[in-house]
């Protein structure tokens, strides 16, 4: 045999494109090369149940009151792999949901409970996820019974609300119709430390304004969900974590009053877990052994369960009775005095000066021995802070008002992430119509589309302002949280009207012309400006000698001040918008990346994105009107000049400043257009510019149009639930 043959050579006989084990990548050797992933983040190639499955349609089949009897039978099955606290793993279900919907953040809608996320990495070997890795073991059994009638997604947040349920709470209502994804979301940025809980400095413009925290951040450390329970960077003083909690809940969306409801309520059953060291606890989850099968934090050097839990590394309960709904929370916070004192585990923690024996807990393995209760320094805070006191008392003086309360913010809470009701599913789902749903009435069809487009086109408008229009309209969509959209046409409200990136002038003006329009003829103004967008491209399409009518469906209602919520609609204000050229100011984040961001936002693909950046720069697009990357002379004609003249090696390209380029010609040097990093990124990146080429083909004039108009079309129907 040969002497180089593999097995005599030990060499490994996989060729590798990454090490798996380290997390290393060959594009490592590359690190400013611009990372396309996370584009691809959610690839059909990564789901398993192929592209017939419709989720949907297996939820009509699902019965949902034979699943919720399954589920409060398995609160008080205790296993004994797991023994349930006080035989029932209520409070353990209500921590799963918790922390799979407070993952959310409103500044991009990224996290939350409405993919499933929690079973993947980093979510599922986070510090303060610890023990979540158990709870969603405890429900595998009901999952393999429901199997495709039944999420993930859906499961691990009906188990928390089924939990409250049963430990006395009337909820407020429960949807279905959250989809699981079947990969990481290893792109999602949730901070740029290298450890686990590091110091939260790093995080904050200054730690003693927590409004300066990073965006998008709202988890104060890597890490966490939200505070760090022993309070700021592990320093127990609950006015400044007062601060910390106010700044945090704000960016899940949460006001005072819900902070304070969500804190308490959450605390009013189960407990924390620290009678024991820390440091005999095994590798988190995606770090474990291959024996431990998915599971982590194991303590294999003593028992590790039961009593003897660590998981956050603070020990007790908050309440006289941890497993059922009542007051006893704010009865506990404000009846006794508390001390600082160490847990087992080492933790900060706040302990009465004086108890009563009869109101201290029991023991979550033998009721015949009590123990003290506990407090965070985030429940601490509850009382200490002026505005949070207020409120904490209001509860406790009016436990029905708090009741109610909770279960609106805890609806609130999971369900934040699902959109508007209209993707809502299920006998639970609430008959009110609430704010932070963005509610949108229903749109007319019935209206004469072709007479509506014949006093579009009368009306005299230019084809980038048309096109210009409908795209800043529609570019607010967020299909991280199923946000914004055309649908509503609330870019004529506050506070999109003003927002600097739809230039409130040249909208002004616009929308002077359509509104109008939609009035006399029926029409909704929502589906006037995606009309009008529609006929400029027409309009383009036909200068460049293709006769095509672009796909449109009526239907879009028109929102109104009363159903818009402002303040929560300020986050999706776009900074950068690359498709239109502009950018706000600069940024440590490039332009590309900001572009990347905003195609991700949009669900759109790498090549989706192509088409879309030059068709928009030849229809004359950009914010503001100027030249960078209008690649043609033939300005308002959808034609490839972008991808030709960007691939032509007749030029050279130079930088100029502040992130501007020209392109000249190399014969004579004559600057021929200008540029930026956005634009000239399509003819740089490898990926980019294998796309760039298929459109700067000859033959490929008329594939381009057809692939920007789907993709255009796609944007402009991405909120149309109802076409589905």
């Amino acid at each position: 045999m040969d002497g180089n043959d593999i097995k005599s050579s030990g060499k490994c006989p996989v060729m590798h494109g990454g090490m798996t084990a380290s997390g290393a990548s060959v594009m490592d050797w590359w690190p400013n090369a611009l990372n396309l992933d996370i584009l691809h983040q959610h690839d059909s190639k990564t789901n398993p149940m192929g592209k017939d499955f419709d989720y949907r349609e297996e939820l009509k089949k699902l019965d949902v009151e034979a699943l919720k009897q399954d589920l409060r039978a398995l609160l008080t099955d205790s296993q004994d792999w797991w023994p349930a606290d006080w035989g029932h793993y209520g409070a353990m279900f209500v921590r799963m949901s918790w922390h799979a919907a407070g993952s959310y953040r409103i500044s991009d809608g990224r996290g939350g409970g409405g993919t499933g996320n929690q079973r993947f990495a980093p979510l599922n070997s986070w510090p303060d996820n610890s023990g979540t890795d158990k709870a969603r073991r405890l429900l595998w059994p009901i999952k393999r019974k429901y199997g495709n009638k039944l999420s993930w997604a859906d499961l691990i947040i009906l188990a928390g609300t089924i939990a409250y349920e049963d430990m006395g709470l009337k909820t407020f209502g429960f949807s279905f119709g959250r989809e699981d994804i079947w990969h990481p979301e290893k792109d999602v940025y949730w901070g740029s430390e290298k450890e686990w809980l590091a110091p939260s400095d790093s995080r904050y413009g200054s730690l003693d304004d927590p409004s300066t925290m990073e965006n998008p951040l709202a988890a104060v450390q890597m890490g966490l969900i939200y505070v760090n329970p022993e309070g700021v960077n592990g320093q127990p003083d609950p006015l400044k974590t007062a601060a910390q909690m106010r700044e945090t809940f704000s960016r899940m969306a949460m006001n005072d009053e819900e902070t304070v409801a969500l804190t308490a309520g959450g605390h009013t059953v189960g407990k924390t877990h620290g009678n024991g060291s820390a440091e005999l606890l095994g590798d988190a989850p995606e770090g474990a052994g291959i024996e431990d099968q998915g599971l982590g934090w194991l303590n294999k050097s003593t028992r590790g369960i039961g009593r003897d839990q660590v998981v956050s590394g603070l020990e007790g309960a908050w309440t006289t009775n941890p497993t059922q709904w009542d007051n006893g929370f704010f009865e506990m916070l404000f009846n006794h005095e508390w001390e600082l004192r160490k847990s087992p585990a080492g933790a900060w923690q706040w302990e009465p000066v004086d108890i009563r024996e009869e109101d201290k807990p029991v023991d979550v393995e033998d009721p015949s021995i009590r123990r003290n209760p506990m407090m965070t320094d985030a429940d601490m805070a509850l009382k200490v802070d002026p505005g949070y006191r207020e409120i904490a008392l209001h509860f406790r003086d009016d436990p029905a008002y708090f009741s109610e309360t909770f279960a609106r913010a805890w609806f609130k809470l999971t369900h934040r992430d699902m959109g508007p009701k209209a993707r809502y599913f299920g006998p639970d789902v609430p008959a009110e119509d609430l704010i932070w749903q963005d509610p949108i009435p229903a749109g007319n069809t019935g209206y004469d589309v072709a007479a509506v487009k014949a006093r579009i086109d009368a009306a005299g408008l230019s084809i980038a302002d048309m096109v210009a229009t409908a795209w800043d309209s529609a570019r607010t969509w967020r299909g991280s949280d199923m946000r914004g959209g055309a649908n509503g046409a609330r870019i004529r409200l506050a506070p999109q009207k003003d927002w600097e990136g739809n230039e409130p002038a040249r909208l002004a003006k616009v929308l002077s012309v359509l509104e109008p329009i939609a009035t006399e003829t029926g029409a909704s103004i929502a589906d006037v400006i995606v009309l009008a967008g529609n006929l400029g491209i027409e309009k383009a399409a036909k200068a460049a000698g293709f006769d095509v009518t672009v796909p449109f469906a009526p239907g879009r209602g028109d929102a109104t001040d009363a159903m818009t919520d402002a303040d929560s609609f300020a986050p999706l204000e776009p900074l950068a918008d690359g498709y239109r050229n502009w950018i706000k100011q600069n940024y440590v984040v490039s332009a590309e990346e900001l572009l990347l961001d905003r195609t991700q936002l949009l669900g759109l693909t790498a090549a989706e994105m192509t088409v879309l950046v030059g068709g928009m720069r030849v229809l004359g697009t950009n914010h503001g009107g100027t030249r960078h990357g209008v690649f043609t002379d033939r300005e308002g004609t959808l034609t490839t000049d972008f991808f030709a003249n960007l691939t032509d090696m007749g030029n050279s390209w130079k930088p100029v400043d502040n992130g501007l380029y020209e392109i000249r010609d190399r014969k004579n040097d004559a600057v021929k257009w200008t540029a930026t990093r956005v634009d000239l990124v399509f003819g740089s990146n490898s990926v980019l510019r294998s796309y760039a080429e298929v459109y700067a083909q000859d033959d490929n004039r008329e594939k381009f149009v057809s692939d920007f108009i789907a993709a255009w079309t796609k944007v402009m129907n991405a909120d149309r639930f109802d076409l589905a």
